[in-house]
């Protein structure tokens, strides 16, 4: 049955949404205050990583023993705003407690991975018929350290890995050195994941996604939701900023604004902002061939249309804070010790930088699923650091959601339920 869908928010997950649904013959109302594809959107700045691999919880056993010693490192991926901290306390309680068993890490760790396992196939059909089949790659991942022994400090992860079906092949020193010989000989251990794929210009992807759905009859309108009007629990119009848009169902999809507008519709959700950073550097010296994770620095090099982006950091902030362009800084350094053949320092002409809001649970899992408030107001946000990759399949689950279909996955851990 046809019905007339709202999707806020014009991100990875809501431009999905907006294809699947425009291409399932709904008629689809797109709401997102700025450009599809936009810098205000996370998807528009990360790192483009489309990542089965991506299953480990951020906060696996044993994580808040180390906090305080990745806290003190002022190079480190980890940085806490301090007037930010006392509002941020419930957060961090639960996103250092949710997985802190092997037991529960394993479970959230089947849960991603039920997401995540056919993203680079997803994505590569969604955008074959979005009519850009380029911007999707199955490129492999390159995860590099300093030799085996640091490797194995993280054997819990990739035995996560492993369970959940991802394959790798070990790479020596010499293997590595073959196989991204613009890498700093530092690196002495590698491992090759060549299931994994990247897009090539995530922001170009978003708004193919978007242009496909509008030739399917969807409509964008540049405003901000601020919430909803029910009759006897069913939807009948989303509130905006521009005033009242007529609508059977929503979708929130509206990555770190998503709370307050879960709020309006019956939920309150553990959701923060794990901001991070990205320096773009347009035509470099040296690049990846291979998009590259150095384990111990936390920010991957990815080979893009527009040049070498390098991302990462996590800073813990209120949302409206303004950048700390000194996170921006440490990626840059950490670009030169990964890559010696780029100029030290980089010409200012050829760098961008970029801050952006990823939207996380603090269980480590997305909501996904139906509204305390209405059956007809659907939740879609919180994928966190893997919401590119999952955004085809969590689109699929919406589809399925709102033709009452039984869906593909079991939706019980994503169901914002959990937090009632």
């Amino acid at each position: 049955m046809s019905r007339r869908v709202v999707v806020i928010g014009a991100g990875a997950v809501g431009a999905a949404c907006a294809f699947v649904l425009a291409r399932e013959g709904h008629r689809v109302v797109l709401v997102e205050p700025g450009p599809p594809g936009g810098a205000q959107a996370a998807s528009h700045g990360n790192a483009g990583w489309i990542s089965p691999e991506s299953v480990v919880p951020i906060a696996t056993p044993g994580l808040w023993r180390k906090v305080p010693r990745l806290l003190s490192d002022p190079e480190g991926p980890l940085t806490v705003r301090p007037l930010a901290l006392p509002g941020l306390l419930p957060w961090l309680w639960r996103f250092l407690t949710a997985n802190a068993t092997a037991e529960r890490a394993t479970r959230t760790s089947r849960a991603l991975a039920a997401l995540l396992h056919d993203a680079v196939d997803r994505h590569q059909a969604l955008a074959a018929e979005a009519g850009c089949p380029d911007l999707v790659v199955r490129s492999g991942h390159l995860y590099i350290w300093r030799d085996r022994a640091a490797f194995e400090t993280d054997r819990f992860g990739w035995a996560l890995r492993r369970a959940a079906g991802v394959v790798w092949r070990d790479l020596s020193a010499e293997e590595l050195a073959q196989e991204e010989p613009a890498l700093s000989r530092a690196w002495r251990f590698g491992v090759l994941v060549e299931t994994g794929g990247q897009v090539c210009d995530p922001s170009a992807l978003v708004k193919a996604y978007v242009e496909a759905a509008r030739r399917l009859g969807a409509e964008h309108v540049c405003t901000r939701a601020t919430g909803f009007r029910l009759e006897h629990g069913r939807l009948r119009a989303v509130e905006t900023e521009r005033g009242a848009i007529d609508a059977d169902a929503a979708v929130i999809a509206a990555g770190i604004r998503s709370g307050a507008l879960a709020r309006a519709a019956g939920d309150r959700i553990p959701l923060a902002s794990e901001r991070g950073y990205h320096v773009m550097i347009r035509d470099p010296e040296v690049s990846v061939r291979t998009p590259v994770m150095a384990a111990d620095v936390k920010a991957p090099l990815t080979p893009m249309t527009g040049g070498l982006r390098v991302a990462g950091q996590v800073e813990l902030a209120a949302i409206d804070d303004p950048p700390d362009w000194r996170r921006a800084a440490i990626l840059e350094r950490a670009a030169a010790s990964l890559l010696p053949g780029l100029p030290r320092p980089l010409p200012r002409e050829r760098v961008t930088v970029w801050m952006g809001h990823r939207p996380s649970v603090a269980d480590g899992l997305p909501v996904i699923g139906g509204s305390r408030a209405s059956p007809d107001i659907l939740l879609a946000f919180g994928h966190g650091h893997v919401g590119l990759a999952a955004a085809p399949k969590t689109a699929a689950l919406i589809a399925d959601l709102l033709a009452h279909r039984p869906p593909c996955i079991d939706l019980a851990l994503y169901s914002p339920a959990r937090f009632r």
